[in-house]
């Protein structure tokens, strides 16, 4: 007899403290992304932290300097946090919290390994990987940012195999479109405190114009993709993530406006009024 992993729970009071583990983590880690998930109707809104929360940690092993571990340290927690997430989905529990979380959500939308094994993937890739070519940036965007568009939408849709394959494409240059924005937005970070290099053919001291506009082409290309996809998702999910485009929009506005030289130099980034104003409209849309 097959066990189902999600008959084997702990106890409703440690689901729930486990999902507000990940809740924390949102609130400290990020505020742009925090804003939006206050738009997710209940239960997705916990399931999407659930999922925030889970990458987040395994991003903080592998690129939190502040940390004493060096780089074989960071490789075996990365591998024991795989171990437990994998232990974790055949089981239905964790002693980590966060990995509990994750896991109770991702056995009841149908997030599996296929998803979960890209992601460590690239965060792996980081510990190694100093300098991107075009192949080696796509699995990396894959296996970082599109994988998570792919979980978020397995809760979005909620079962409904139909609108997740014809959303898919669409979630994907979603989460694409925000982490080459990141890349651009980062450029300075990413090369003078982690030493890594994610955009082929862009040296910080001879970033042009030119260079930032054709980046920013291809971005806004994902955004617009995006956008169409958007407005077929279910209604508990559709203002926050119009919410989450609308933020990143607004940062490719801004990058765009901003010298390159700039960009390589300091980090750019838009105001947190603005970022409430932004969070605001979408808040007031009734669809």
């Amino acid at each position: 007899m097959v066990r189902n992993p999600l008959r084997a729970r702990a106890s409703p009071t440690y689901d729930e403290v486990a999902h507000a583990s990940a809740a924390v983590v949102i609130d400290r880690y990020s505020t742009s992304f925090g804003w939006a998930t206050r738009l997710l109707q209940q239960p997705v809104r916990t399931h999407v932290c659930s999922i925030y929360a889970f990458v987040r940690v395994a991003d903080e092993l592998v690129d939190d300097e502040s940390q004493p571990w060096d780089a074989d340290q960071r490789r075996r927690l990365l591998d024991g946090l795989q171990q437990e997430t994998h232990r974790a989905l055949a089981c239905g529990a964790s002693a980590n919290l966060v990995v509990h979380a994750f896991a109770r959500t991702a056995l009841e939308h149908g997030i599996g390994t296929d998803l979960v094994d890209p992601f460590f993937a690239a965060m792996r890739a980081d510990l190694s990987l100093r300098r991107h070519d075009t192949e080696t940036l796509d699995r990396y965007v894959y296996g970082s940012a599109e994988v998570v568009g792919l979980m978020c939408l397995r809760v979005f849709v909620s079962g409904d195999e139909r609108r997740y394959e014809d959303l898919a494409p669409g979630a994907r240059r979603l989460g694409a479109a925000f982490q080459k924005v990141n890349f651009l937005r980062d450029l300075h970070s990413d090369h003078e405190l982690l030493g890594r290099s994610y955009l082929p053919g862009v040296d910080r001291g001879t970033f042009t114009d030119d260079q930032r506009d054709q980046l920013l082409d291809d971005i806004d290309g994902d955004l617009r993709a995006a956008a169409r996809a958007i407005e077929q998702l279910p209604p508990s999910s559709r203002r926050a993530v119009r919410a989450a485009h609308a933020l990143f929009e607004a940062l490719s506005l801004r990058l765009r406006a901003t010298p390159a030289e700039q960009i390589a130099r300091e980090r750019v980034r838009v105001p947190d009024l603005d970022k409430a104003r932004i969070i605001a409209r979408r808040a007031l849309v009734v669809r």
